[in-house]
């Protein structure tokens, strides 16, 4: 199984991801839980409080890191995937069938402008 496939795998199994961005000086961050979905095989996320929230900053940097939830951990690349109405609608379809047992509060931050500004495909390094 590739790391792409082992991470989509894991990510459909687990409501929480840890994200840790890689810093100027290659060292890592301090690691975040996030919220992860699929769509079309690929794997996304998004900053729930928007391009403020510190650890989204840090996925600015290099656009590397580490992604890790059940027992999976690897090194990732950060691609923007932002500007796309249709992805960005298939994404807040993905967040809202994945986490519909959360507060309708929560889906909509999740799924906000604010939130939608901050689309990235999870990919492996």
């Amino acid at each position: 199984m590739t790391a792409q496939h082992q991470a989509l795998a894991v990510a459909r199994t687990v409501d929480e991801v840890t994200i840790a961005s890689r810093r100027a000086d290659g060292s890592l961050g301090p690691s975040r839980i996030i919220w992860a979905v699929e769509h079309d095989g690929a794997l996304y996320v998004r900053s729930v409080n928007g391009p403020g929230a510190a650890w989204y900053r840090g996925t600015r940097t290099r656009h590397e890191g580490r992604i890790s939830a059940g027992g999976y951990e690897d090194d990732a690349t950060f691609v923007d995937a932002t500007g796309d109405a249709a992805l960005d609608d298939a994404i807040d379809r993905a967040y809202r069938d994945k986490y519909r047992r959360y507060s309708a509060n929560t889906l909509d931050r999740i799924t906000s402008s604010q939130a939608r500004s901050t689309t990235i495909r999870v990919a492996p390094a």
